[in-house]
């Protein structure tokens, strides 16, 4: 009995993996690939030339499987043209040819053309997978912190860095390689040279808002249905758009949704303790250091460079930053955490003063954390070459050296961690911005 429940879970696994559900997806949302009609001999175990970086997994599919799937894939691609050829199907006009919208710098891969016949849902699952870029949560933590509440920022933060570490660690142990191109189309690249299992975006796209709905709910005023629509929404949009962009099969993303959730479970009882500890106790700078430090270490340890681990080590430079910068905040007294007394907080009155108020001190802390990272990068990378040794004038290669990386990111990030959470708002202070 449990041997036949196992062989039917392993089943089920094995259809939800298969890119043919990915690349059908695309099709009903309207993505075409621009994909030669005869194709080279399949699983060769080597990468593309048009797709440099880019990880494979050892295939032992048999013929029949490689049959099966030209067999998927002529299937999906007739299903395209037969929609295209309809009276009722995308006209030319409707039809935009795009490439992926990022560049990957330090691979090089910069994808294939590809046909969109529906532009909302090309612009909808566009800003879906946004919200789980890293890139986003730079720009989500500050404008949290420095204009809603501090407190809910600090403990997000924490969630984020431990979520991608785990994430990212997780995808170099099982090593699964991303989705095959084709039959799937690569709407987005840039993150094309990592493993593909589980999806960090699913991840860090579920335990992020629903963090964010059990830290906020009873602290600020809102009904539970409105919290959890917005939590709920929020985690879908980010899933499912992996899938339109070819990044992630259906597995792949269920198991980061449910990995998330298994995490948050984890963490969420211990955040109130690890912030309690990171502000008050004495040995917290040394520790922070050391914890964050050694995690980044273990992620670059577990398999050969690729850009997830540079992403590891600056969401957990970052997490230090704001970890260190929580501790000097507390001891020197520049904690604006609201009393306990005055729970549950409710929204002020949205007026223009209030808007424009919170505007400005969004855009100058994000013009000073820019000038930071940008300041901090010109002089951190040509340093770290010298000091090793490595010539400066090829940046992609240098940072695929673990001694340049890691130290890169820590060092970067840290900085515009800190910056974020103690000097910033002691900016807003002397201009009256607080």
């Amino acid at each position: 009995m449990a041997s036949v429940a196992v062989n039917k879970f392993v089943e089920i696994c094995n259809y939800l993996q298969d890119p043919i559900h990915v690349a059908r997806f695309q099709n009903f949302c309207g993505v075409k690939g621009t994909f030669p009609e005869k194709r080279t001999q399949p699983d060769s175990g080597q990468p593309d030339p048009d797709c440099p970086g880019l990880r494979q997994r050892v295939q032992q599919s048999s013929d029949e499987d490689v049959g099966n799937g030209d067999a998927a894939l002529a299937q999906v691609n007739g299903k395209q043209e037969e929609d295209a050829a309809r009276p009722d199907g995308p006209t030319a006009a409707e039809t935009v040819r795009a490439k992926p919208l990022r560049r990957n710098s330090l691979t090089g891969d910069v994808g294939q053309e590809f046909l969109i016949h529906n532009k909302f849902l090309f612009y909808l699952f566009t800003f879906g997978t946004e919200l789980g870029n890293e890139m986003f949560f730079i720009v989500f933590f500050p404008f949290l912190f420095w204009n809603i509440d501090a407190l809910v920022s600090r403990r997000l933060i924490v969630v984020w860095a431990w979520n991608l570490f785990v994430g990212q660690s997780t995808k170099d142990m099982i090593r699964w390689s991303r989705p095959a191109s084709p039959p799937v189309v690569k709407v987005e690249v840039f993150y094309n040279s990592e493993y593909s299992m589980p999806s960090t975006h699913a991840m860090t796209g579920t335990a992020i808002p629903f963090c964010l709905f059990m830290l906020t709910y009873g602290r600020w005023e809102y009904t539970f249905l409105f919290g959890f629509s917005v939590a709920l929404s929020w985690s879908l949009l980010v899933c499912v758009s992996r899938v339109y962009m070819g990044m992630h099969s259906v597995l792949e993303v269920i198991t980061g949704f449910l990995y998330s959730l298994l995490v948050l479970a984890f963490f969420q009882p211990t955040l109130e303790k690890i912030d309690n500890y990171y502000m008050t106790d004495h040995y917290a700078p040394l520790v922070i250091i050391l914890s964050h430090v050694s995690l980044g270490l273990v992620a670059f340890s577990l398999d050969s460079w690729s850009t997830s681990r540079g992403d590891t080590a600056q969401a957990l430079g970052t997490g230090a930053g704001a970890a260190l910068a929580s501790h000097v905040n507390y001891q020197l007294g520049l904690l604006q955490d609201p009393p306990l007394s005055s729970l549950p907080l409710t929204l002020p009155p949205i007026t223009t003063g209030l808007v424009l108020r919170s505007v400005l001190r969004f855009v100058i802390g994000v013009a000073v954390l820019l000038t930071t990272r940008m300041a901090m990068k010109a002089v951190t990378i040509p340093f770290l070459c010298r000091l090793f040794g490595l010539p400066s004038d090829d940046v992609r290669q240098a940072r695929q050296q673990m001694k340049v990386e890691l130290p890169y990111r820590y060092i970067v990030y840290s900085v515009v961690g800190f910056i974020c959470v103690c000097f910033v708002p002691v900016l807003f202070w002397i201009l009256n911005l607080a």
